[in-house]
């Protein structure tokens, strides 16, 4: 008996290591959805398809597999776009698939009916329309697009009839892709020399490099070059930040940028490996001049968004183009001024916990107080610009968040895909009370699915990072204050547990009994509005 189309897509899902999906059914999915889970993918109910895109991103940062969002016809498909574009800017493989109304029908028939494909091709890296005939060749082209490459989105139109049909032809022979190193060429061998003579060596990271895996690669370039390591906020961890030569993460920070970009315009060859600036503010357009330094920059694809140029522009495999670039002995006295260990103690006494209570103390407390090997998101907002300066990453993937598309209520959805890979491990996500309140629905997820994540959210009742840039105008206050909610009785609501905290003592007593509970837990700290005022 012939497989449907729907195993057969569901089965290669399985083969690449997917083993959960996530999303809200209607009629259209139902076939789907129970191939799934016959193949071994449980799916899990959201609350809101674009949660449910974030929670199959969470999935992905803890087992490398593709995240999977499932969405019924029309509505349900077009909530999910905003995971889907965050999933294109922040390089997540993840699979959409959506139900659709069968071709035919579609001609006579106009209830939720819409243009899908057209909807997302132009946020993914490219969008199918199952048909039963090539079910196995259009599952592994999805797989494989997904994955190589910059890693990103791709769509699966699945219309209803296809779904249950039996599926035609066999499955193909799947490639593998080995790492592409550059091949000789003068200006490669301009670029070694340029390291091999370097006397003040600069390194700066980002999301390619982390999602290639290639922190080992980083971290011999550190020590093989003496070179200090600015990374994004992505890329945080790929090197231990207690490390000497490791300066933490920029990008949103202009009090980060005052002291890290000086020792930038200092450095002598700039090594950039895996370095997109879609992660970065505007103070990083054009943040070395490769008339003066010689700056090498090696990507995973060419360089088409023109916010800086670079001497030499490599590109291939983040790990095998820098082995094949460093030399062949340790360089000697490079930085031989002590600027690097300077600029690493105002970095730490600039971002130092400034007061008893506020934004500054709860981060400080937190990262004392967890596990060390704790997992971490941050939404966006003026808490994600001080907790990425602040909370240091010992292992890469240590702080999830959106960098590229830096969207709102990503944390909360985000930590509990990664609760629900490794459900023994301590996963607290940070919210403002604005973004926290946008997924607040999803605390029911986590209830049901006996999640332990710890949820802390800022509460100053307030657009935090938006009325500091109002104020920063002149302008009135408008559109950005709101009125107070007791996040702790939403928690009990929904099955959780919940505390109000205002000082350090009670803090600390609300992520121990977290840290012990059974279900979940928000800790709501609430701190006075502008606690934001020169710590950004």
């Amino acid at each position: 008996m012939a497989q449907r189309a729907a195993d057969v897509l569901a089965q290669r899902l399985y083969s690449a290591g997917c083993r959960w999906a996530f999303g809200m059914p209607g009629g259209e999915v139902l076939t789907l959805i129970d191939a799934l889970e016959k193949a071994g993918i449980t799916f899990v109910l959201a609350k809101h398809e674009n949660a449910a895109g974030f929670m199959a991103e969470g999935t992905y940062h803890r087992t490398g597999a593709p995240g999977i969002l499932v969405a019924t016809v029309g509505p349900g498909a077009l909530n999910g776009v905003n995971s889907v574009e965050n999933a294109r800017q922040d390089r997540v493989p993840l699979i959409v698939l959506t139900g659709a109304v069968d071709a035919d029908a579609a001609q006579t028939y106009t209830h939720q009916v819409l243009d899908q494909p057209q909807v997302f091709r132009p946020i993914t890296k490219q969008s199918f329309t199952l048909s039963a005939g090539a079910a196995h060749v259009i599952a592994d082209k999805a797989v494989t697009l997904a994955v190589e490459g910059r890693p990103g989105p791709v769509h699966i139109d699945v219309p209803i009839s296809v779904a249950d049909a039996p599926a035609e032809g066999e499955g193909i022979l799947r490639y593998a892709a080995l790492p592409m190193r550059p091949a000789p060429s003068a200006d490669f061998q301009a670029a070694q020399a340029a390291l091999a003579n370097a006397k003040r060596p600069l390194i700066v990271v980002g999301v390619d490099a982390m999602t290639e895996g290639a922190e080992d690669t980083v971290r011999t370039a550190l020590e093989q070059l003496g070179a200090p390591v600015i990374t994004t906020y992505k890329a945080k961890g790929l090197v231990p930040e207690s490390h000497v030569l490791c300066l933490g993460g920029a990008g949103l920070s202009p009090k980060a940028d005052k002291i890290l970009l000086p020792l930038v315009a200092q450095a002598d060859v700039i090594l950039a490996i895996g370095y997109d600036p879609i992660e970065m503010r505007t103070g990083w357009q054009n943040p070395w001049n490769p008339q003066t330094q010689v700056v090498i920059d090696v990507t995973a694809e060419p360089n088409h968004h023109y916010m800086h140029q670079s001497t030499y522009n490599i590109v291939g495999d983040c790990a095998a183009s820098v082995e094949a670039l460093l030399p062949a002995a340790a360089l000697n006295d490079t930085w031989p001024d002590g600027e690097v260990a300077a600029t690493k103690t105002a970095i730490s006494d600039s971002f130092s916990r400034q007061a008893d209570w506020g934004p500054d103390a709860v981060i400080e407390i937190c990262r004392d107080a967890l596990p060390d090997d704790t997992l971490a998101t941050a939404d966006s907002g003026a808490h994600r610009i001080l907790l990425s300066q602040m909370w240091t990453c010992e292992f890469p993937r240590a702080l999830t968040q959106s960098s590229g598309l830096c969207t709102m209520g990503v944390a909360v959805p985000l930590a509990m895909g990664q609760s629900i890979v490794e459900p023994d491990r301590t996963v607290v996500s940070f919210s403002g009370d604005a973004g926290f309140l946008m997924v607040a629905g999803e605390l029911a997820t986590a209830a049901e699915n006996g999640l332990k994540t710890i949820f802390v959210v800022f509460v100053d009742a307030s657009l935090a990072l938006i009325e500091l840039k109002q104020r920063q105008r002149q302008m009135d206050n408008r559109g950005v204050d709101f009125g107070h909610t007791n996040f702790a009785a939403i928690a009990k609501g929904f099955g959780g547990a919940g505390h109000r905290v205002t000082n350090e003592t009670e803090l600390r007593d609300a992520i121990q009994a977290a840290t012990q509970s059974e279900t979940f837990t928000v800790i709501a700290a609430e701190i006075e509005r502008k606690s934001y005022d020169g710590l950004l």
